[in-house]
């Protein structure tokens, strides 16, 4: 089995799947998976399932309103989040850790916050009223069939085009960069964070050190106008969880003990939303 970080530096997004069935026995895994996730970091109740078109049904594909992004997939990931403080932040976080998952057993995974007709997988899904779906992930083997979109979209939103780690990790307060070669282990950590998907590859987080103590404040470089366009569904809050789950994941399999928490004093940064805090034990 692959340790999380190689699995983090493995997963890509794709939007291409070939007709190849998945392994059942990967299916079930991953089923057996989605089974034990119910509660998000902050206490959020959220639960995921696969909703699945028959093979070959484009008129039921095209329902789902991803035909355009994603090609060749009938299988999907898709979730719900009880609406509640940091309910985005948990979503993101819960549903990374399954993209992982299926990244571990060779399944293919794309995050797709826009395109997609919400209505139709909340049919699929029997969403109640007090959840939200704020994301979902075609589930498949990585296969060649494409379009020109695909293929725009794939080259124009690259895994790897990632910003650089001084402008996303700082040291004591923002703006100051962060000199990852003096953080032992914690640079890994925050190379995985720098390797997290985002929405428009946006990568809307940003890290300051603590001076003094082994804390990670995540504060949102926000756009608002992009974030709050679709109502309570906050699609770079659904990020901010993203990047979590990568830094407390790896520094799990790192033996660095802490847990996400909100910080009681309210912190600022010039420009930011504060959003949590990795507090080591």
């Amino acid at each position: 089995m692959s340790s999380i970080i190689e699995v983090i530096q493995k997963r890509t997004s794709v939007r291409s799947y070939s007709d190849e069935k998945l392994d059942v026995a990967k299916k079930e895994e991953l089923t057996d998976f989605l089974r034990h996730i119910s509660q998000g970091p902050f206490g959020n109740a959220l639960r995921f399932q696969m909703v699945e078109v028959p093979e070959g049904n484009e008129s039921e594909l095209r329902k789902l309103g991803t035909y355009s992004m994603i090609r060749g997939a009938f299988l999907y990931l898709a979730g719900a989040v009880c609406r509640g403080e940091r309910a985005m932040e948990d979503y993101g976080y819960c549903m990374e850790s399954v993209v992982l998952k299926a990244t571990e057993l060779g399944i293919g995974t794309c995050w797709l916050g826009g395109s997609l007709d919400r209505s139709v997988f909340a049919a699929r899904i029997g969403l109640g009223p007090q959840e939200l779906i704020p994301a979902v992930s075609p589930l498949g083997i990585p296969g060649t069939k494409s379009t020109w979109l695909v293929t725009l979209l794939g080259t124009s939103r690259g895994t790897r085009n990632r910003k650089k780690p001084e402008e996303l990790f700082y040291k004591g307060e923002a703006g100051q960069p962060m000199d990852l070669s003096n953080f032992g282990p914690y640079h890994t950590v925050l190379e995985s964070v720098r390797l997290a998907p985002s929405a428009r590859n946006k990568q809307p987080w940003r890290i300051i050190k603590e001076d003094g103590r082994d804390t990670y404040h995540f504060f949102m470089d926000e756009d608002e106008g992009y974030n709050r366009s679709r109502g309570e569904i906050r699609i770079q809050n659904v990020d901010m969880g993203i990047a979590m789950c990568h830094f407390a994941l790896s520094a799990q399999a790192l033996s660095l003990n802490g847990r996400l928490t909100v910080e009681s004093e309210h912190l600022e940064a010039p420009g930011l939303v504060y959003v949590a805090s990795w507090v080591s034990k």
